[in-house]
């Protein structure tokens, strides 16, 4: 590259985290200028390409012969490597493996029953996931404000998830610590003192899990497990170990991403008076709603694929065990697909925005999250119609956490 030709905004996709403040205050005063002038770029440092353009991504994240599992990436792929490394480590991983990191036919004899048992149940949810949200909100009507985040924004996907699984209610206080503790299974730059955290909360879950899955298999209940165990013995090829940990992985993925959803469109109407009007003005927007937070302010950054064959993108040759890494943030604000793509607007039409990835992996927890944020939203805002926020001058929480957007804090007043 000569001196004087342009350079990317950033050199690896590791400056693309809230530890970078740039782009933890505005991440598409980063992307959008890589998406416009620089839509492949090779990271050196994390060992992988990263594509912008929403073309490039649907592309990518729908093509079925690409590898998922971290394993099969060459080694300088070290971000992606070190997943493999962190899965050694975590009890969890010990005996049965999650399908967000497995490929076919592993992936497909896992994915198929649970996706079966899971969109049963989410189809006869919409009472509990009701319920649920009705008492979370009963607890803060009498409040004159409170963090949204910590009282609601995490309560309900947990409760919800706990419901479904059958999880005790006595035992929610440990189930809600244990998800924020396996939540750092996603946080490749974790800290010891996280790592610590995660090995308690994936050694208690386990336990917790396999005594769950006795004990529905000896006396079955209406819920998720008693489901998975009944297909098991049924001819489902499953082994007690991967029903465990692909629970456990709904948890802890569907929880935090869903946890983040609410949270983000809480903040985008009370940034957006008009667009909250306009909901409020007509509550059967809410499906489109949601399907806007997660275009404008998606809750995971980026996803991943490795190939399983030479090939070529954007005319540059991607060999096989190469990875490449695809940002979901900025496909969904690429202005070749979506008009106006920096304006949040609730009566766009559905576009087809890949805030949940695609293809084979697209999230297998997508419908119950639309219905948590459909829900969760729409009851919150009818609740409380003088929702706003207690310092409007405030600049947001947003968490550390890397490749995912959601806020720490969201302090509102009733």
């Amino acid at each position: 590259m000569a001196d004087d030709a342009p350079r990317p905004p950033i050199q690896s996709i590791l400056e693309l985290t809230p530890l970078n403040p740039v782009f933890r205050d505005d991440p598409h005063v980063l992307l959008t200028p890589l998406r416009e002038q620089f839509p492949m770029i090779r990271d050196e440092m994390g060992g992988s390409f990263f594509l912008t353009r929403y073309e490039d991504v649907r592309r990518i994240v729908t093509d079925l012969s690409l590898w998922r599992d971290p394993a099969k990436a060459e080694p300088a792929a070290v971000m992606t490597r070190r997943l493999v490394e962190q899965a050694e480590q975590n009890p969890r991983e010990a005996e049965g493996r999650s399908i967000l990191f497995l490929d076919d036919p592993d992936h497909a004899r896992i994915r198929t029953p649970l996706a079966q048992a899971l969109y049963k149940r989410v189809a006869k949810s919409r009472p509990a996931v009701e319920r649920v949200v009705d008492q979370t909100l009963d607890r803060l009507a009498d409040r004159p404000g409170f963090d949204l985040m910590s009282t609601f924004s995490v309560v309900v996907p947990i409760d919800v998830i706990a419901a479904i699984l059958g999880v005790d209610g006595e035992r929610l206080p440990e189930f809600r610590d244990w998800s924020e503790g396996i939540i750092q299974s996603l946080n490749p730059l974790r800290t010891p003192e996280q790592t610590a955290h995660l090995e308690r909360a994936s050694l208690a879950l386990n336990a917790y899990m396999t005594d769950l899955i006795d004990e529905r298999r000896r006396s079955p209940q209406d819920d998720l497990v008693s489901d998975m165990v009944a297909l098991q013995s049924q001819g489902a090829p499953l082994t007690d170990a991967e029903i465990r940990t692909n629970l456990s992985t709904l948890l802890v993925a569907g929880n935090l991403t869903t946890t983040d959803l609410i949270g983000n469109g809480v903040w985008l109407f009370l940034h957006h008076p008009d667009q909250l009007a306009a909901l409020r003005a007509d509550p059967t927007l809410i499906n489109q709603a949601v399907e806007e937070i997660l275009r404008y302010e998606p809750p995971v950054d980026i996803t991943s694929r490795t190939a399983s064959a030479e090939m070529e993108v954007r005319g540059c040759p991607v060999h096989r065990t190469q990875v490449m890494t695809v940002s979901l943030r900025s496909a969904n604000r690429d202005p070749a697909i979506f008009e106006s793509a920096d304006r949040f607007d609730i009566t766009r039409k559905r576009a087809s925005h890949v805030a949940f990835g695609g293809g084979a992996h697209i999230c297998v927890g997508a419908p119950l999250a639309r219905l948590e944020a459909q829900v969760a939203l729409g009851k919150l805002l009818t609740r409380f119609p003088n929702l706003r926020l207690a310092d409007p001058d405030a600049p947001p929480a947003w968490r550390p956490l890397p490749f995912f957007r959601g806020l720490e804090r969201l302090d509102v007043l009733i």
